[in-house]
């Protein structure tokens, strides 16, 4: 292990020691998180997590760093253990009208309602918190902090790829399971050789210059 390996693990104990200061004792937590605020197609995903104290699930971290096996395997496990768990989104067109921040936290409010336990507090990862009627705490770097953020990250992880991996079914030329709508070389590439579909977000300046030609 490196000097700055190491460096970052004991941040990261660090950021998890701090963070169990906070007392949230006989409060009903969920976490929240969204997968997608960068792509150029397909929706905005959220999810809401709450754990089951009882029955702890290992391997919890933010989704990016994890791979698609794990972060497949973890979500059955979130599914079956959690006490209750949402998944909500915003599609492209709300994206394109209230803009991406707007439509992500419409996304992680709708997610929290949808959960089948009311919480008492949200975790929400990020500096900002969506409109809801419960109380709400912003974390930044919360996917990586708190368990309950790291699963809902998983869980707005894999259902977004899940559906983008529908969508190519839909929209082949686009390659959309390769690069899950996010703006590579190749997804521009095919961008320019077959147009804007109807799943692309218009607001976005790649496409939005494509339109315009």
């Amino acid at each position: 292990m490196t000097k700055k390996t190491k460096e970052k693990v004991v941040q990261e104990q660090e950021n998890l020691s701090l963070f169990s200061l906070f007392d949230y004792e006989g409060e009903i937590i969920c976490g929240v998180d969204e997968a997608g605020r960068g792509p150029l197609a397909g929706p905005v995903t959220a999810a809401a997590v709450i754990l089951d104290p009882a029955r702890p699930i290992a391997g919890l971290r933010d989704s990016k760093k994890l791979s698609e096996v794990q972060r497949d395997a973890l979500a059955i496990e979130i599914k079956e253990k959690a006490l209750a768990w949402a998944i909500a989104e915003c599609s492209e067109q709300e994206i394109d009208t209230l803009n991406i921040l707007q439509a992500t936290m419409l996304a992680m409010r709708r997610a929290v309602e949808a959960l089948k336990v009311t919480p008492t507090l949200a975790l929400i990862d990020g500096n900002r918190c969506p409109v809801m009627a419960i109380r709400s705490e912003a974390i930044v770097k919360g996917d990586d902090k708190v368990p309950a953020i790291s699963a809902a990250s998983i869980l707005a992880k894999t259902a977004r790829d899940h559906l983008l991996a529908q969508l190519h079914i839909q929209y082949p030329e686009y390659a959309l399971d390769q690069h899950k709508g996010y703006p590579t070389a190749l997804h521009l590439e095919r961008l320019k050789q077959h147009g804007v579909s109807p799943i692309h977000r218009k607001s976005y300046a790649p496409v939005k210059a494509l339109l315009k030609d």
